[in-house]
């Protein structure tokens, strides 16, 4: 990994910390504005077709024609999962199984409740994927491995690679039936986001290469498309708030 780029998303953080504390109107509008984009670009990667509008409408309570009750669930159930990683952020909750397991069960609420918060007791293939995540025996085993690691070594890492490898680790266990993809990007922005980098939004536009990346750290353990990838959406996160800072 190239040191380099980490060094000029640091020097990126360095100046906002300079602005720090920041407006309370700039701050709110950022907060709106990535809750919104976060949502929408992280459930349209899964294949929800709510549009950006229809997604904020979904938001402010309306009910949009034409869209399955599944699509307005998961808008809604991402905004509360963003919520609660805000409150853990907050209350410096260490990250644990338990809480990885709320975000899910966000994330699945009024959707597939039997399967929210809930180890998959099935195995799974990931369509177009070369990776076959373990079996369903081995999956708390990996969960508790995982946590165990994030305990031991993960804070002599730089906040970005470790956000990264948790993320990659937590796709590749693919622990859920379903919502998965939600979980992991949430448990990336916790972690960005608990190290005082802005919270990432990865676009649908740019699925295939996420899909890409996720692949070549599974299969050939070259984890630096994903982390380039992280980088450069946190460069347009920065973009952001510069924008609204006029700065």
């Amino acid at each position: 990994m190239d040191d380099t780029k980490l060094q000029e998303v640091d020097a990126l953080k360095q100046r906002l910390d300079a602005l720090r504390p920041l407006p309370p109107a700039a701050v709110r509008n950022l907060r709106e504005e990535l809750v919104l984009n976060w949502t929408y670009h992280s459930n349209a990667i899964e294949g929800n077709t709510l549009t950006l509008l229809e997604t904020k409408v979904v938001l402010e309570g309306i009910t949009v024609g034409g869209k399955l009750m599944r699509e307005h669930f998961e808008a809604i159930n991402h905004r509360d999962a963003i919520h609660y990683v805000e409150d853990v952020v907050h209350e410096a909750e260490p990250l644990s199984e338990w809480q990885i397991r709320n975000l899910h069960r966000l994330v699945l609420k009024q959707i597939d409740d039997a399967n929210a918060g809930v180890y998959r007791k099935t195995n799974v293939a990931i369509v177009g994927a070369r990776h076959v995540p373990p079996d369903m025996l081995l999956v708390p085993e990996r969960m508790a491995a995982l946590i165990r690691w994030y305990d031991a070594e993960s804070a002599r890492m730089h906040p970005i690679l470790r956000a990264a490898r948790l993320h990659l680790d937590f796709v590749g266990i693919h622990p859920f039936i379903d919502g998965n993809g939600r979980t992991a990007r949430l448990l990336l922005n916790l972690e960005l986001i608990k190290a005082g980098y802005p919270a990432i939004v990865l676009p649908v536009q740019r699925r295939l290469a996420y899909y890409k990346a996720l692949d070549a750290a599974q299969m050939d353990g070259d984890t630096a498309p994903f982390v380039d990838l992280v980088i450069d959406c946190m460069r347009e996160a920065f973009a952001r708030y510069w924008f609204v800072l006029a700065i």
